[in-house]
């Protein structure tokens, strides 16, 4: 599965994805979108199976700024999974 975090700077309003964008997002693959923020920093994780993050992320961008000025998109460089056996 593909993942891509984009940084947007925090506004005072809460966050919200409008029908619109959440259909581009479809569009390009993604089916899973999760939020995080601080005060200064809005945090968006996108993943999807078929999602292409080097081929759509100015399109994801786009999505969740309309000034993509504002925005940076991170791609993960590494993923692992952690377990407890062999202790």
């Amino acid at each position: 599965m593909a993942m891509m975090v984009v940084l947007v700077p925090a506004a005072d309003a809460e966050p919200t994805l409008l029908p619109a964008a959440a259909s581009k997002l479809t569009s390009l693959g993604v089916t899973s979108v999760a939020l995080a923020r601080d005060e200064r920093t809005l945090a968006l994780v996108v993943e999807g199976w078929a999602f292409e993050p080097d081929r759509s992320a100015d399109a994801v961008v786009a999505a969740f700024a309309a000034d993509g000025s504002s925005a940076h998109a991170l791609h993960p460089i590494a993923e692992l999974a952690v377990s407890s056996e062999g202790r």
